[in-house]
């Protein structure tokens, strides 16, 4: 139960360890800091969740990938100002009893998300 993501940069083959994540609560126009975390070897939250069930509730989400950083940090030359640079992910929760696996699939130049297991 609760909240996970994991991100692969499509670029170089790999997990985008070191990718600085932040989470948010939405409640209308309010955006609600949650977490800020950096991704581990694996490209994934330490210790897999971001909300366990304690805090995990039905609503509106926002996961934030700081895209541009991590590719620098990579030693990638991005053009000023770089195509991406912080993704946001918006996504609702329904059933707060289930599990939500937010991965994101992302390059310099693109990105891909969906709802995994």
């Amino acid at each position: 139960m609760g909240l996970s993501t994991h991100v692969l940069d499509t670029m170089h083959g790999c997990p985008a360890a070191g990718m600085a994540v932040r989470l948010y609560r939405l409640d209308g126009s309010t955006a609600e800091p949650l977490a800020s975390l950096t991704l581990d070897a694996d490209g994934r939250a330490a210790g897999t969740r971001l909300l366990g069930e304690a805090a995990f509730q039905a609503g509106r989400y926002r996961l934030v990938f700081a895209v541009g950083d991590y590719f620098r940090s990579r030693g990638v030359t991005l053009p000023d100002p770089p195509f991406l640079d912080e993704v946001s992910v918006d996504f609702g929760v329904a059933d707060a009893q289930g599990h939500y696996h937010v991965p994101l699939l992302v390059s310099p130049w693109s990105y891909a998300t969906y709802r995994g297991s």
